[in-house]
């Protein structure tokens, strides 16, 4: 195992395949990279929405990846799937917070888009 720390000081723990088993212990290094995309994009949509005044309550990504089947398993292509939960959210807002995230402010996204496709859905759930 190891122990990466940001830039912020904090500690992740990142896994390695054990033996004799391949046993993941802490965060498989590949799935830190999906779990960027979600969480960057996901602060940049909820600061996005606040400031439209939408009445979020709750927001859930999943980002699932394919990869290459050798190494070094590039990712190929990429899914995104926003439930935006909230009062009275109002959908032209909730697309727009989610493509000004995607194409212009999430850093994660930008370094990877030149190289992956990715397919972007969004639900929304009145509460």
């Amino acid at each position: 195992m190891f122990v990466g720390v940001d830039s912020r000081g904090v500690p992740l723990v990142i896994g390695i395949a054990g033996q004799p088993e391949p046993k993941w212990m802490g965060a498989k290094a590949s799935d830190l990279l999906l779990l960027g995309i979600a969480t960057c994009s996901g602060v940049d949509v909820t600061g996005i929405l606040e400031k439209q005044r939408q009445a979020v309550v709750d927001l859930e990504i999943k980002v699932t990846g394919e990869q290459e089947q050798s190494p070094p398993w590039k990712f190929t292509r990429v899914q995104i799937e926003y439930v935006i939960r909230g009062k009275n959210l109002k959908e032209p807002l909730v697309k727009q917070a989610i493509e000004l995230s995607e194409e212009k402010y999430c850093s994660v996204l930008a370094t990877i888009r030149p190289t992956v496709e990715f397919h972007t859905h969004y639900r929304l759930e009145e509460v």
